[in-house]
C-alpha cells in the first residue's frame, strides 16, 4: 500500500452524506445526539437511582418490550458491561450444569470458551462450522442451548429454532437486536449490547427473558452457587425491576438506546427495521455479485446477514480500499481483524440510509478504477 494509492480523492458528489459504516460501534443518528445534548445539562452527573435517570431506563425497557412484541410475562433486564460480561454472568446465573454451543465465528465461539473454563460447569458440547457458514443445533440432554442470531465477524445470520422441548435457549443478539425479526416462542433469553443495531454506545448489556429464564436466574441466584456481585443476574434482575442497574451505568448509552428504540417503533417497528436493513444489504450483495472483482463471502444467500455484509475482493487489495475510504471520511469498512481475508465488512444497521449505501458502492467502484 503506497502513499500515492491511499491519496486518491473521491469526488464530492459521490460521497455519502454520512460515512459511518462500522460493524463495531455503529452510526449514531444525529437526531439522537441532538436530543441527548438537550437533556445533558440536567441528566449527566445525576444519580442513577433517581427518576431523572430511572425514567429513561423505564423508557428503554418498555420500548424494547414493544419492539420485540414480548409476551406480558417476559421482562427486560440490564446490567453494566457488554456481551462479554453477560457471558460470564450467564455462566453463573443461567446455565445449570451443561450447555450446547454453536460456534461459527469469533463471537459465537467466545461463550463456549467461557463455559469450558468455568470450574463449576460441565464441558460444553460445541457444534462448529467453517467461517461463512452456519451450523444447526441438535437435541441433547443439556439444560442450556447457546445460539447466535448474527455472527458479526463473518456476516452470517442464523435462524432461531428451539432445538428441544427441554432446556433454556440463550441467544447472543448483539448485532441483530433491533434489526432482525425473531419469535419469542423459540427463545428464552435474547441478550445483546446496544452499540450496533440500536445505534448507542458501549458499557451496557440488555436481555429479554422468558418466565423460564427468570425462574432459572432466581433459582441459581438464591442457591449455593457463588457469583461475584457484578455478575449476579439475580441482583441485575432485582435492580432492573426498580428501573436501575447495580452500579452507575453509562447514562449516554441508556439515553441513546432509548432514542433509537423509540425511533424504530415510531417508524413501523421491527419489521420496518428489518426491511430497511434488507434493502441496504441487498444493494451491497447485488453490487458485489455484479462485479468481476468481488463476491459475497457467505455463499448461501439465505445465511447472508442483513446488517453485516462481508465482501471478498479479487485482484485488488481491500485494505487499500479501506484506507482510501477512511482518508475521504468513510470509516470502519475494514474486514474483521482475525478473519484474515481480503475483504471489506460493511454495516447496514437501521441507522444507515440506503442512499448512503448506494453512494458507498459507487465510491468503491471509483477507487478500484483508480487503482487499475
Amino acid at each position: 500500500m503506497s502513499a500515492t494509492e491511499t491519496s486518491i480523492s473521491l469526488p464530492a458528489e459521490l460521497l455519502p452524506k454520512d460515512g459511518r459504516f462500522g460493524s463495531g460501534p455503529s452510526k449514531v443518528r444525529e437526531e439522537a445526539i441532538a436530543a441527548f445534548f438537550e437533556v445533558a445539562p440536567t441528566y449527566l452527573g445525576t444519580s442513577h437511582r433517581q427518576n431523572t435517570v430511572k425514567n429513561h431506563v423505564s423508557r428503554l425497557r418498555s420500548g424494547l418490550s414493544s419492539l420485540f412484541q414480548l409476551p406480558a410475562d417476559w421482562e427486560i433486564i440490564l446490567g453494566n458491561g457488554g456481551t462479554t460480561l453477560f457471558w460470564d454472568a450467564a455462566s453463573f446465573g443461567l446455565i445449570n450444569s451443561s450447555s450446547q454451543h454453536l460456534a461459527f465465528g469469533e463471537f459465537s465461539s467466545k461463550f463456549a470458551t467461557v463455559v469450558h473454563n468455568a470450574p463449576h460447569l460441565e464441558e460444553p458440547e460445541i457444534i462448529k462450522s467453517e467461517a461463512g457458514t452456519c451450523p444447526s443445533a441438535s437435541a441433547s440432554n443439556v439444560d442450556t442451548y447457546a445460539l447466535t442470531h448474527n455472527e458479526t465477524s463473518t456476516g452470517v445470520s442464523a435462524k432461531l429454532n428451539r432445538p428441544a422441548e427441554e432446556g433454556l435457549v440463550l441467544v447472543d443478539a448483539t448485532s441483530a437486536a433491533g434489526a432482525i425479526s425473531w419469535n419469542p416462542s423459540e427463545v428464552d433469553c435474547y441478550y445483546f449490547a446496544p452499540q450496533k443495531a440500536l445505534a448507542s454506545d458501549g458499557g451496557l448489556w440488555l436481555a429479554a427473558c422468558s418466565p423460564a429464564a427468570l425462574e432459572r436466574i432466581e433459582q441459581l441466584s438464591s442457591g449455593d452457587r457463588w457469583a461475584p456481585a457484578g455478575l449476579d443476574l439475580g441482583i441485575a434482575l432485582s435492580n432492573s425491576r426498580q428501573e436501575q442497574t447495580y452500579n452507575t451505568p453509562s447514562l449516554a448509552t441508556i439515553f441513546l438506546a432509548a432514542e433509537m428504540v423509540e425511533w424504530i417503533n415510531n417508524s413501523g417497528g421491527l419489521s420496518w427495521a428489518e426491511q430497511r436493513c434488507s434493502q441496504s444489504s441487498g444493494i451491497i450483495y447485488q453490487w458485489a455479485t455484479d462485479r468481476s472483482f468481488t463476491q459475497p463471502f457467505v455463499a448461501n444467500p439465505d445465511e447472508r446477514s442483513p446488517v453485516v455484509c462481508t465482501i471478498d475482493f479479487d485482484g485488488v487489495d481491500a485494505d487499500t480500499i479501506s484506507a482510501v475510504l477512511r482518508n475521504n471520511g468513510i470509516v470502519d469498512t475494514e474486514s474483521y481483524r482475525k478473519l484474515g481475508r481480503n475483504q471489506l465488512r460493511l454495516a447496514t444497521f437501521p441507522s444507515a440510509e440506503p442512499a448512503d449505501v448506494e453512494a458507498l458502492c459507487a465510491c468503491i467502484d471509483f477507487i478500484v478504477e483508480a487503482l487499475s
